[in-house]
């Protein structure tokens, strides 16, 4: 099979490496990718936003499916579009999509159908959610843009300054656009965060493994919100009991819940969720494979991700048998000197060569912003690396991802430097 993916991050440069394993894979192409990708996919500078030039572009390159990875297209309804013009795409619809891309939508089908999650109320007027907010009288509180905000769009509120700041930053400034036109505001759930996502077809779920994001862009959990720092798998936090139960009352009945609303999810779902001492509960939910979750989750994928993409196209996820490695996985993002605020662009990277990927098979190097000139990689994003090791243990796996980031350098060049330690010891 000819594929076109959608995207330019580290997210579809795993998606890429993992349909490479495939046997039944023929040419890839990705747009509009970046200088890492490029060296294993053909890269086409259209935007990934850009739906009429995807649906061109995959007609000019008669490709036999389209996967669509990042959120914004997948929520503007580019899978309909595709679908529409006759060119077969992984991706759930625009109206499946809608459960990450509005959280009024979300958290309103979880408290319809029964499906844990925190307390909340929506507001369409920041006065309306200010007056909630102070009558409630309890503290720290959530408040979060309904719509796509880069990932930075939940914001925790410890006093009512500061909600009354953020409501004001989201609703009345803007800062998120349209996305901060409602908001949920919603109780401070405590507890271990657990990422699992799951492939379905509409009816069938199956879950993957289980991960562990790292949000804040500095060690111990401080500072602002990021598209992630790092991410570990499995989560150990994560028992089997909890996924039997999150089979049972969460994964399953949100399967369910959307095919009863008229708008059945067939693609990759991702399960936020934090484990309470009332039991887990779902944070969000994502339309598609999360980033950095899919650059550990996609090296213990045993079995040909083409064949699951077949099956849930074809609502045959049922007859499809699923097999993961027991080795764990850990990725430690390097991030642009400024990141998550503003950061420069063009910073020679070197040391590549030498981090061990060449000679060591369990050791990615996975491309999220970079691009490359006659001189080499520079970066070209706030997020530039995903450098990603397998193994047989999380400490091992820790130990040759943070050997190899040792290894590459770019001026400014910051990441974390504890990285699934908390689990560890625990």
């Amino acid at each position: 099979m000819d594929i076109l993916i959608v995207g330019g991050g580290g997210r579809e440069h795993a998606i890429i490496r993992a349909l490479k394993r495939s046997p039944r894979c023929g040419k890839l192409y990705c747009a509009p990718g970046n200088g890492g990708i490029a060296a294993d996919a053909e890269c086409f500078p259209v935007s990934a936003a850009d739906i009429g030039g995807m649906v061109v572009l995959a007609r000019e390159l008669a490709v036999d499916l389209v996967f669509v990875a990042p959120d914004d297209p997948l929520v503007a309804g580019m899978a309909d579009a595709l679908e529409t013009a006759g060119i077969a795409a992984f991706g759930p619809s625009k109206a499946a999509a809608a459960i990450e891309g509005s959280k009024v939508f979300s958290k309103g089908l979880m408290k319809q159908y029964g499906i844990p999650t925190a307390a909340y109320e929506s507001f369409g007027d920041p006065e309306a959610a200010l007056g909630y907010i102070t009558g409630r009288g309890k503290f720290p509180v959530w408040i979060k843009a309904d719509g796509l905000a880069f990932g930075k769009g939940a914001v925790f509120c410890a006093d009512i300054a500061q909600a009354a700041d953020t409501l004001r930053a989201m609703m009345t400034d803007r800062i998120f656009g349209e996305s901060g036109t409602r908001v949920v505001v919603e109780e401070h759930m405590t507890g271990p965060e657990v990422s699992v996502l799951a492939f379905t077809d509409g009816t069938t779920v199956r879950p993957m493994v289980s991960a562990m994001d790292h949000k804040q862009v500095y060690n111990g959990g401080r500072g602002p919100n990021t598209g992630g720092m790092g991410t570990v798998s499995p989560n150990p936090h994560y028992t089997a009991v909890h996924a039997d139960w999150c089979m049972a009352h969460i994964f399953q009945p949100t399967a369910d819940a959307m095919r009863a609303e008229g708008r059945p999810f067939r693609g990759v779902l991702f399960f936020g969720l934090m484990l309470t001492p009332d039991g887990p509960k779902v944070i969000e939910f994502n339309c598609r494979f999360g980033d950095p979750e899919a650059q550990v989750v996609l090296p213990r994928l045993k079995t040909d991700l083409i064949d699951i993409i077949d099956a849930i196209r074809g609502e045959r996820l049922a007859e499809a048998e699923i097999t993961w490695s027991n080795d764990a996985c850990a990725c430690v993002v390097m991030a642009s000197p400024g990141y998550p605020v503003s950061y420069p662009k063009g910073l020679p990277i070197s040391g590549l060569d030498e981090s061990g990927q060449a000679a060591d098979p369990e050791i990615t190097v996975y491309h999220a912003g970079t691009t490359k000139n006659d001189n080499g990689y520079i970066t070209n994003g706030g997020r530039v690396l995903g450098v990603t090791a397998k193994a047989e243990t999380l400490e091992q796996a820790l130990d040759k991802a943070y050997t190899a980031v040792e290894t590459i350098h770019f001026d400014g060049a910051h990441y974390r430097k504890d990285i699934g330690k908390i689990v560890i010891s625990d």
